[in-house]
């Protein structure tokens, strides 16, 4: 018998569905979606680290203009990627993403690696941006669970899952069993629940009307969602 943290075979396939349908049509055009470079999505994630889209979309360009590949930025002066981070905050992750290219230079001849254990291994990498490398990069279907993707999958199969260690796991473990088996569907999936939770379910209010996959969510059917609403 399946673990009570395992959505049902039948609403996990068709949340999946609805969600990478809603995704083709409604997600977002950034600038690091359209890559698969991966110094330029390592780049963009350490962006996104507490900081908003917006914000981003006008560093990401600049900063890769001045360091255009992993190589530039390994051999780049303290100062220099201080400068280019200016203004975006947290200057750890800048300090952090300068320390990671020298090592990756260093230990993996300047090719970024494209396992989650062994990204995890480097500067500044945790679970979730290693797996947001390891699947935005190198399209290999591994879970990317951050913030966002969290709260969407709490609310749609653990309603009532407190926050904590054991709750972290749960989430995780549900987000790796609605993974796509290829790599592209992964890719778009894991931007997918993302984008969910930036636009639709978001932390202030979940936006069940709008939401693609409130039929196969807990949280949006104890709210009564009409059956058209979800795409």
């Amino acid at each position: 018998m399946a673990p009570k943290s395992t959505p049902p075979l039948a609403s996990s396939t068709a949340f999946r569905r609805r969600l990478l349908a809603w995704f083709r049509r409604e997600g977002r055009q950034l600038p690091w979606r359209r890559t698969r470079d991966p110094y330029q999505v390592l780049v963009s994630e350490v962006m996104l680290q507490q900081t908003q889209v917006a914000r981003v979309t006008e560093y990401f360009p600049r900063f890769l203009a001045a360091f255009p590949s992993l190589y530039h930025l390994a051999g780049a002066q303290p100062r220099q990627v201080r400068q280019a981070w200016d203004g975006l905050g947290y200057y750890r992750r800048a300090e952090n993403l300068h320390r990671l290219a020298r090592e990756v230079v260093d230990r993996y001849d300047g090719k970024i690696p494209n396992h989650p254990h062994l990204l995890q291994d480097l500067p500044g990498v945790g679970r979730y941006t290693a797996g947001a490398v390891a699947c935005f990069a190198y399209e290999q279907a591994v879970p990317a669970v951050d913030t966002n993707v969290a709260r969407v999958l709490r609310r749609a199969f653990h309603p009532r899952l407190r926050p904590g260690a054991r709750g972290d796991a749960r989430v995780w473990d549900t987000a790796s069993r609605l993974q796509p088996r290829r790599g592209r569907s992964a890719w778009q999936f894991n931007q997918a629940l993302m984008e969910l939770g930036a636009l639709v379910c978001t932390a202030r209010v979940a936006k069940c009307g709008d939401c693609p996959v409130a039929q196969h969510c807990s949280t949006g059917r104890k709210r009564k969602v009409p059956r058209n609403s979800s795409g």
